[in-house]
């Protein structure tokens, strides 16, 4: 006789099952630039690809086990060209396809024995960034709308809350791409690990492009974005450096004293058989030299010693 499971039990055994199937792999972003729209993802693969296109502006990204992520991203392609054939193209839509993603997976969450352990993004451009839509799919069927950015998989909030601390509207593609690259790097511990560019799957959907706009960055451009990101990482570092320390005042040259004025000329200067004038005594004065109440720098102060 098989033991009692409530249902509440199994949906919590399976959601636990699905978050650590999910947590082996490694994160994924999808943010917003001002020409459209980035994905990056860890991918040391070149046949096996975790971002994909799905029509002519909407992207599909996704974390998890490949074949069950590969079989969903089929079967959203193939929804996706039977609803533009027949009737618009215009019909096809981000929000769609999430909704058919979700229809599927909460399906296969409530009825399966196993849920598939994947998660998914699915990304469209629009024509001007407010027509930007990033939808987010959990294995549970759950979607939500990420505005601006969104980091799934692997160790999400972690890479998340670096994101959130670099991303603002507005980035340029190298300023998304250092952001992304940046919160891919970063460790739980407060290092970084370095990421070379054959590591790295990046793919954008360009919004200045006409039909088609899904094309991935390879090869040179994609070294060339890494080394633009690493050099303003170091700009800001190298302000950063404490300036060299003032020298100290006992340290600086002294004053050239001043030329000795005409009125105070020694005696010598004297033509000889002119009457001297009588010199005041006093009893606190040196028998020589001028009087110290005097000065010959006009009032200035004494050089430092």
């Amino acid at each position: 006789m098989p033991f009692y499971v409530s249902p509440a039990q199994q949906m919590r055994d399976k959601a636990e099952y699905a978050r650590q199937g999910i947590a082996r792999g490694r994160s994924c972003v999808t943010l917003q630039y001002a020409g459209g729209i980035l994905m990056m993802a860890p991918n040391p693969s070149s046949a096996l690809h975790k971002i994909s296109e799905i029509y002519d502006r909407i992207a599909f990204a996704a974390v998890g086990r490949y074949n069950e992520y590969e079989n969903l991203r089929k079967a959203g392609v193939t929804v996706a060209d039977i609803t533009g054939y027949q009737f618009d193209r215009h019909d096809v839509t981000a929000r769609g396809i999430a909704n058919y993603y979700a229809q599927t997976l909460g399906t296969i969450f409530t009825e399966s024995n196993k849920p598939f352990e994947v998660e998914i993004v699915v990304a469209e451009v629009g024509e001007h960034p407010d027509g930007d839509q990033i939808y987010r799919i959990t294995f549970d069927g759950s979607v939500t709308d990420e505005p601006g950015f969104v980091a799934f998989g692997g160790e999400a909030d972690r890479v998340s809350a670096v994101l959130k601390e670099r991303y603002s509207e507005g980035l340029s593609l190298a300023g998304a791409f250092g952001a992304a690259l940046a919160a891919l790097s970063a460790s739980g511990n407060g290092e970084r690990n370095e990421i070379v560019g054959s590591q790295l799957e990046v793919a954008i959907l360009d919004r200045t492009r006409d039909h088609r706009t899904f094309r991935r960055v390879r090869a040179a451009r994609l070294e060339e974005l890494i080394a633009e990101a690493r050099a303003a990482e170091s700009a800001p570092a190298a302000s950063d450096s404490p300036e060299a320390p003032e020298a100290p005042e006992a340290l600086q040259a002294p004053e050239a004293p001043q030329a000795p004025e005409a009125s105070q000329a020694p005696e010598a200067s004297q033509a000889p058989g002119a009457p001297q004038a009588p010199e005041a005594t006093s009893d606190s004065a040196p028998p020589t030299g001028p009087d110290p109440s005097q000065t010959d720098r006009g009032g200035g102060t004494e050089p430092p010693l």
